[in-house]
């Protein structure tokens, strides 16, 4: 029997794919109800309904999604990237191993000779994708699916377009698994709530979070038994040249902060730094105060000040990040 990896972001049904709208069964409603939601020419699904947002327009704007891109695309955050995908690459190893032993043992146990079982599928959640800049680069690390969120939907759009033309969107793929050289996950851009994720209980092997929300009930609800959380965030010390010319206090970014409200459900496992020297031109800089909140809590007579030195020689700041890996714990 079919069991979709989805529900109704309404009713919490089970929700069935297709290529053109989306419905749930209505199983879970009192009036038995189907929900319809459409899917966008660009290849998203918006799963966002009016009653969870708390603007008009949440999430980032078109000016700092504009920004990110040109700024990424310009490889300064390439080496986080990189860490990132290389410890998504080790997790899902460690899951295809754990699942072979698991496999072997049962076989044993019951004197059942076939070992061909078809391996669990691995399905992973990106939370806050945005545009997909580190999104696209985990679809090639191995997974089976790859579920891209975010609650803007600008950015959602710019994410679903590139996708659709590397024929990668989930109702791409007929044709498609056979002639790929290297396996590529299956994508599913969705226009959601973190918050509020449409997803079955216990469906996902592993969640990352790169810059974005920290859920624990929420990710602990979705993440199968022992999947895995993967974080980044700002370190010790990251660009600290540049909030010293922004703002007359200077707090430090404390990273861990986050980690005792996830400590009921997960164990740390690990922990990766990283740190990039960055040699910024006015135009590299006018792009990362707008991609980040520097943009709006700075003054701005401040933030003139501070490009108006990068007009004559590249400004210099180093860019620091911390990586966790967390596994869900076996009780919960």
């Amino acid at each position: 029997m079919f069991v979709s990896l989805f529900i109704c972001p309404i009713c919490q049904s089970p929700l069935q794919p297709a290529a053109d709208t989306w419905r749930c069964d209505g199983s879970l409603n009192a009036k038995q109800t189907i929900h319809p939601f459409d899917v966008a020419r660009q290849g998203y699904v918006n799963l966002l309904p009016v009653q969870q947002k708390k603007s008009k327009a949440p999430g980032d704007s078109q000016q700092s999604i504009e920004a990110r891109q040109r700024f990424l695309a310009a490889g300064y955050y390439q080496p986080l990237q990189m860490l990132v995908c290389q410890q998504m690459e080790l997790v899902l190893s460690k899951k295809r191993l754990s699942a072979q032993d698991e496999t072997e043992t049962n076989n044993t146990e019951t004197d059942n000779t076939d070992i061909s079982r078809a391996e669990s599928p691995i399905r992973w959640l990106d939370i806050g994708c945005g545009d997909g800049y580190y999104t696209q680069a985990m679809a090639q690390t191995g997974m089976d699916t790859l579920i891209a969120a975010d609650i803007s939907k600008p950015a959602l759009i710019e994410f679903a377009k590139v996708s659709k033309v590397a024929n990668r969107l989930w109702y791409q793929q007929s044709n498609e698994k056979a002639e790929k050289p290297k396996k590529m996950a299956v994508i599913y851009p969705l226009v959601t709530s973190a918050a509020h994720l449409p997803l079955r209980p216990h469906s996902i092997t592993g969640i990352s979070s790169i810059f974005s929300p920290i859920l624990p009930t929420a990710f602990a609800e979705v993440l199968a038994d022992n999947g895995y959380l993967v974080i980044a965030k700002p370190d010790v010390g990251h660009l600290t040249t540049i909030r010293e010319a922004l703002f007359d206090s200077v707090r430090e970014h404390d990273s861990d902060k986050f980690l005792p409200s996830l400590a009921p459900y997960f164990t740390l496992v690990e922990t990766h730094h990283i740190s990039t020297p960055l040699s910024l031109s006015a135009e590299a800089l006018t792009d990362l105060l707008t991609m980040t909140p520097y943009a709006y809590r700075a003054r701005a007579e401040s933030c003139q000040a501070l490009l108006a030195t990068a007009k004559t020689k590249p400004f210099d700041t180093e860019a620091k990040f911390i990586v966790y890996i967390l596994q869900k714990n076996a009780d919960i």
